[in-house]
């Protein structure tokens, strides 16, 4: 390539980073220097209330999380340079491959780096151009990029729409597919959704459909012990293959699942390339997980705690005059509506020492701007109470609401 050549390539990146910044669109990164917690400290000094992690379940940072994986580390090492198949799977990977098995409901599990290989990985080895995926519009980016990666014929529904997705099951069932799976996320992470998994599986059935879920925002803590979107549906044994993260409510680190019936997830493991040509998911990770999954399958204390801050948080946010999407999750958007705002009322909560996010199109529709507020079972009263007080502040600063 010619000098000439690559400073046209360079210079081009330049310009499409400073439109980015031109539209404010440009994602900075927020440089932490303390653990992740509900409280942090940024790189500054400044101690903030973090309103913006998956944390759900408070584990991120958690000394009991932090002790199993250094206990993991001392017996199984630092890493295994190895995929799978060739010498990268302990005891260890087998055993929590077996527990989220049980605390699923399902047969199997499979283990990956992420839960975008995971996605990223599930549906080209099951699915072929004789098959139809039905995928919710609102799904998560990797759920959109695996499903590309696959041939099977794309159908598409509008946001939990039950009446969209019949039409475009009929759809597929006239075009004689031959295999037909319904994929959703569990609990949709910018609006904080709950997908109606129970009349998603009566669908499923009318139609022989299969369905598949994506449980990132809720295994740990949805239904009443916290197994996930199928348990609060009533619907556990009734999905047939499930998506998942290690890398929120259940720890916090990394990793990713797909669990199922054993043919599925055996046919992953001779198929699945995210799996076949990844590094195995580190051993302190798969040790610390076990942990978590054995502390929350013993009791629902820090489920129970993150739903309480939930409802008091939802319940307050609105007596002060903010409006919410409606919904019981712990992913709560407060709606801005226009960008600018959006920016500028983040900012201003970050001067005031509350650590949140906002966001805008494209992320979200156009004119559906908002911050998303994420509660956390370590979360005190105290801290929300502060919380709400610095949104009442920024609030009348800024005009969204009215100085009484």
């Amino acid at each position: 390539m010619s000098e000439q050549a690559k400073n046209a390539f360079y210079t081009g990146l330049q310009n499409n980073l400073s439109t980015l910044r031109d539209q404010g669109l440009f994602k900075p990164e927020r440089v932490l220097a303390s653990r992740q917690g509900a409280e942090v400290q940024s790189e500054d000094g400044r101690t903030l209330i973090n309103m913006c992690a998956n944390n759900y379940l408070g584990l991120s940072g958690d000394a009991e999380t932090q002790k199993a994986a250094e206990a993991a580390l001392a017996k199984y090492g630092y890493g295994l340079s190895s995929v799978r198949f060739i010498c990268g799977t302990q005891t260890v990977h087998k055993e929590l491959e077996q527990a989220l098995s049980k605390f699923l409901g399902t047969e199997d599990t499979i283990l990956y780096a992420a839960a975008f290989d995971a996605n990223g990985g599930v549906f080209e080895p099951l699915f072929d151009e004789n098959d139809a995926i039905i995928s919710d519009a609102l799904n998560h980016a990797s759920l959109i990029d695996g499903i590309r990666l696959c041939k099977a014929a794309r159908y598409r529904y509008a946001n939990n729409d039950m009446a969209d997705l019949e039409a475009q099951l009929q759809a597929a069932t006239a075009a004689g597919k031959r295999h037909k799976v319904i994929v959703t996320d569990g609990a949709f992470s910018m609006d904080g959704t709950i997908a109606q998994l129970d009349k998603i599986v009566e669908l499923a059935e009318k139609y022989g459909a299969l369905t598949l879920i994506d449980e990132s925002h809720a295994s740990g803590f949805l239904g009443a012990t916290g197994r996930g979107t199928h348990e609060h549906c009533g619907v556990i044994g009734k999905i047939d293959i499930i998506t998942g993260t290690l890398g929120k409510a259940l720890g916090g680190a990394m990793g990713g699942f797909t669990s199922g019936r054993k043919e599925v997830i055996e046919t992953l493991r001779q198929k699945s390339r995210p799996y076949l040509f990844s590094n195995t998911l580190a051993p302190m990770i798969a040790g610390a997980s076990l942990a978590v999954l054995d502390r929350i399958s013993k009791s629902t204390e820090l489920r129970d705690r993150l739903m309480e801050n939930t409802a008091y948080f939802r319940k307050e946010i609105e007596r002060i005059g903010f409006t919410i999407k409606p919904g019981t999750h712990p992913v709560v958007p407060v709606m801005l509506f226009d960008a600018p705002v959006a920016q500028k009322f983040a900012a201003r909560m970050f001067e005031l020492g509350v650590l949140l996010s906002g966001f805008f199109y494209p992320v979200v529709p156009m004119g559906q701007a908002r911050v998303r507020v994420q509660l956390s079972a370590a979360h005190t009263r105290e801290q929300l109470d502060t919380v709400l007080a610095a949104f009442e502040q920024a609030g009348k600063e800024l005009g969204i609401l009215k100085n009484n």
